[in-house]
């Protein structure tokens, strides 16, 4: 008894961004909104992001960083300070310019008031770099107010022309990163931190692995001296950037007049990093890992991990089940699992198993009659859609280890696809045959940004990152023969 609405999941084979765009819609995890480019982000959703966001900010503050919130407006004129970043996001900026609506003098509805217009029109953030350091000119007067490590939960708004849910949207959710460093290798080793806690989370929580390294001038973010990036491989066998820590040297410093008396009384402009994760990573979270039935969610992030569904055919067996499955839940809560007990009348059970499996439920136990009698349970893991059926006693504690076998083997999974899918090549021509099957390529570069963009214009493939860990055998680049350092990693990209 399939879920109709898993009838009409497109298959990945069959058109990947159509099924991708479904998956979200049915699993309720997001959907768009009547503001054009923006999404609604529904409770199923959110619960993932919950978990995400929880798990990050623990991370955060095991290394020093507090929260703080900083305003949603910056005015133009802050854009204005450091010319790089403002070039950088200039395309993409929603500016403010008036306060007050008043009612249409020639009808019905409201109109802009001409008279409350701005005497400086505001910016709704982009980023945050420009107002917080502005802000932390008033904060940092000496060395002993540094390091200054501080984090922001909140939204931003980058104006998109084509956007994809959770991947791509008008405003979407993140957490940015701004720290104040007395010297650069303390502000170089801050943002090789954060990538590193980044690197551990995408690997350890969402089952991703993610390759690390150093941005390309031409692919850094607008402003910084280097990028550090984490780089993931979706299973259309493109990439997608899943979180970038940046090396801000002293340039917001010096726009903003950030400035430190050192030890010996000296003034010295600090030094900064700036490091961020967004909503992109659902759609990391999806795209890594889930298949034709819908999610596949790593337990460490599943909102219900377990959930058990009671096959009754009258209330007074429904009691029954209810009496046996109680302890149960009560075990698996005592061991931090969180754990629904679908006992409603309104949905068959195989409604529900095609629901639970649509959501990616991690583990689903189904209790009936005969199971009832025999004292067991059947169970089914998401990843595998593997059936067995068990015996009560214990099960609890089998079902902990379960979930831990189910996190490393989607680990695995992915590990093994991205693995099967990057490849190594010494010629252009080899290049442009091998892009169009997708997946991670190492090649040589020249290091020029005349040979970066021709490839990007050639063939849509970008140069993710040059990898910390890849082959640092030098060679000649494969477009122009000049002398490379370094493979390079590149792929088409989300």
């Amino acid at each position: 008894m399939a879920n109709i609405e898993l009838k009409e999941l497109t298959k990945r084979g069959e058109d990947y961004s159509q099924w991708y765009q479904d998956l979200v819609v049915k699993a309720d995890l997001a959907e768009n909104s009547a503001v054009r480019g923006c999404m609604v982000i529904k409770p199923y959703g959110y619960a993932i992001w919950e978990k995400v966001q929880a798990q990050l900010d623990k991370m955060f503050k095991e290394t020093g960083h507090v929260n703080a919130y900083f305003p949603l407006f910056i005015p133009k004129s802050f854009l204005s300070k450091e010319a790089e970043h403002v070039e950088g996001f200039a395309k993409e900026c929603a500016v403010v310019t008036h306060h007050r609506l008043m009612k249409d003098p020639n009808g019905t509805g409201v109109v802009v008031d001409p008279s409350a217009k701005l005497e400086e029109e505001l910016i709704v953030r982009p980023t945050s770099e420009t107002i917080i350091w502005n802000t932390y000119r008033n904060w940092i007067r000496s060395y002993r107010d540094l390091p200054l490590l501080i984090n922001q939960w909140a939204n931003v708004v980058r104006w998109e022309m084509r956007t994809r849910l959770f991947l791509r949207t008008t405003e979407f959710l993140w957490q940015e990163g701004h720290t104040a460093h007395a010297t650069k290798e303390e502000a170089e080793e801050e943002a090789t931190r954060m990538l590193n806690v980044y690197a551990e989370f995408a690997e350890k929580y969402m089952a991703m692995p993610v390759v690390k390294g150093v941005k390309s001038a031409n692919e850094r973010f607008a402003g910084a001296l280097d990028t550090f990036t984490i780089e993931a491989l979706m299973q259309d066998g493109k990439a997608l950037q899943s979180g970038t820590s940046h090396f801000l040297g002293q340039n917001f410093a010096k726009a903003f007049d950030v400035m430190f008396a050192d030890k010996t009384g000296k003034m010295e402009h600090v030094w900064a990093t700036s490091w961020g994760v967004s909503t992109r990573l659902m759609g990391a979270l999806i795209m890594s890992h889930s298949d034709d039935n819908g999610l596949v969610l790593p337990p460490q992030l599943a909102p219900i991990q377990v959930v058990i569904v009671p096959i009754y055919k009258n209330e007074d067996q429904l009691a029954q089940i209810t009496t046996k499955i109680t302890p149960i839940i009560n075990e698996l809560k005592s061991l931090g699992i969180s754990v629904k007990y679908d006992d409603s009348d309104n949905k068959k059970p195989g409604w529900k198993f095609a629901e639970y499996e649509l959501k990616g439920v991690p583990v689903r136990l189904a209790m009936g009659g005969r199971d009832l009698e025999n004292g067991t349970v059947e169970v089914v893991r998401r990843d595998t859609l593997c059936k067995e059926t068990r015996s009560i006693e214990n099960i609890s504690q089998y079902i902990q280890d379960l979930l831990n076998e189910i996190q490393q083997n989607i680990y695995k999974k992915a590990f093994d696809y991205r693995t099967a899918h990057t490849i190594t090549v010494d010629t252009y021509e080899e290049f442009k045959e091998k892009i169009e099957e997708g997946g991670f390529i190492l090649a040589h570069w020249d290091g020029t940004t005349e040979t970066e963009l021709k490839i990007k214009e050639e063939t849509k493939a970008t140069i993710r990152c040059i990898p910390f860990d890849g082959d640092k055998t030098p060679g000649k680049c494969m477009v122009t023969g000049k002398p490379s350092a370094q493979r390079v990693l590149m792929a088409r990209a989300y």
